[in-house]
């Protein structure tokens, strides 16, 4: 579907995705909806980056997609969340395929509406003290790297980890035998246009045809090229996964 022309976002918040894990919860409100602390859970972030001096994001939308997109306006119009201002598109693929398309496949499609460097936050993630510094992503946009992530300890739920952070600040793909301890991708990440094209992504931008593919592809293809950095993040998150883990942050 098409963006506001000239729109440039600094950021997308991930929404698309069904939540099948916290069913019935998840039947008649999207996950990213679901309330937490007296506000939609991507709500957060979204103030966050607001805050933290991005002025445009798009949303990407699949299961209960219309709930999302009726939370708050699309651009031009200004969004109001708790105080913050922002400007959103909407990449409907719930309208365009008839749900989500995972994550790279989303992104793609997002591509023509996003800043050659941009961050990215999944809508089900709790993460309430996380700087998103315009100073980062101005430095990330600067270097050569086309992925930086935040790496936190595991939690119980995911005790192996997922990647090995370097201590040159490096991101690594570890084989099954490697013995180094891994850490847990938070699902918050700046990254590159640059990284959903040739040779790292085959997907046309735009994604007209609306090819799924999940992130981690590029991501280890990143890494083996030398180019996917990483920081430790120590501060509260919560992958926001079932329904224990949202009563949980809702006392």
């Amino acid at each position: 579907m098409p963006f506001p022309l000239d729109f440039r976002a600094q950021a997308m918040v991930l929404a698309a995705g069904r939540g099948e894990r916290m069913r019935p919860l998840t039947d008649h409100t999207p996950k990213p909806l679901l309330p937490v602390q007296g506000k939609p859970l991507m709500q957060h972030s979204m103030e966050q980056l607001a805050r933290a001096g991005v002025q445009r994001l798009v949303i990407n939308t699949g299961w209960l997609g219309q709930q999302v997109a009726d939370a708050w306006p699309a651009a031009p119009a200004v969004a109001q969340l708790g105080g913050e201002q922002l400007q959103i598109a909407y990449s409907r693929e719930d309208l365009d395929f008839g749900g989500g398309i995972e994550t790279s496949g989303g992104i793609s499609r997002a591509l023509p509406a996003l800043d050659d460097a941009f961050w990215l936050v999944s809508g089900d993630v709790f993460i309430p003290g996380f700087p998103f510094d315009e100073a980062l992503r101005q430095r990330f946009a600067q270097s050569d790297d086309l992925a930086h992530l935040w790496l936190v300890p595991n939690a119980l739920h995911h005790p192996r980890g997922d990647f090995v952070l370097t201590d040159e600040g490096r991101a690594e793909n570890p084989t099954a035998d490697d013995p180094r301890p891994r850490l847990t991708y938070c699902s918050v990440a700046l990254l590159k246009k640059a990284l959903f094209s040739a040779p790292y992504c085959d997907i046309p931008p735009g994604n007209p045809q609306g090819s799924k593919m999940p992130l981690v592809q590029q991501l280890r293809a990143a890494m083996q090229a030398g180019r996917c950095s990483a920081s430790r993040y120590d501060g509260r998150w919560v992958d926001v996964g079932t329904v224990e883990r949202l009563q949980a942050l809702n006392p």
